[in-house]
């Protein structure tokens, strides 16, 4: 009887031989990370994974959830250090931000399904936050704009790689 006659050997092996190729931990981790104030990628891993033979729906919703999750804690991050932000850093007045809020909640919603884009959309996800965007909105659009421009990617990626 050899070792690989085991199960539980096979197993083993399996899994050990899984922690040494990126997965899903690696690509939800990076997500989260880049979707934070990191200046960090996670296309890259997905893209990999894809040419890889990774499922694509279980790929993509993994990207996606870690992505959001990473918009979440920014957000957070702006609701709870707004005042701090507000008055000690940008030494705003509360008229100036009353004006600001009005605006934003008017025009400037909407630009939070743009928080996938490099550079600019962590900064959405924050000032999402200072501004008390409605969390079931916040969710709806990043979330959406997370998911599109996953699927995009690994659509064009996996199209690339036949």
């Amino acid at each position: 009887m050899s070792l690989f006659d085991n199960p539980f050997l096979s197993t083993t092996l399996m899994l050990l031989d899984r922690l040494h190729q990126p997965g899903y931990g690696c690509l939800f981790v990076l997500s989260f990370l880049a979707s934070s104030l990191l200046p960090l990628g996670s296309e890259w891993l997905l893209v990999m994974m894809l040419v890889k033979g990774y499922p694509p729906l279980a790929t993509v919703m993994t990207a996606t959830l870690g992505n959001f999750l990473g918009a979440v804690t920014t957000y957070l991050i702006g609701v709870l250090g707004s005042e701090w932000l507000i008055t000690r850093v940008l030494r705003i007045s509360e008229e100036q931000l009353q004006r600001a809020r009005g605006r934003y909640q008017r025009f400037g919603v909407c630009t939070l399904f743009f928080s996938w884009l490099p550079l600019i959309g962590d900064p959405l996800c924050l000032v999402g936050g200072m501004m008390r965007t409605d969390f079931r909105l916040f969710t709806l659009l990043v979330a959406s704009g997370k998911l599109a421009r996953y699927a995009a990617l690994a659509w064009v990626s996996l199209r690339a790689a036949t």
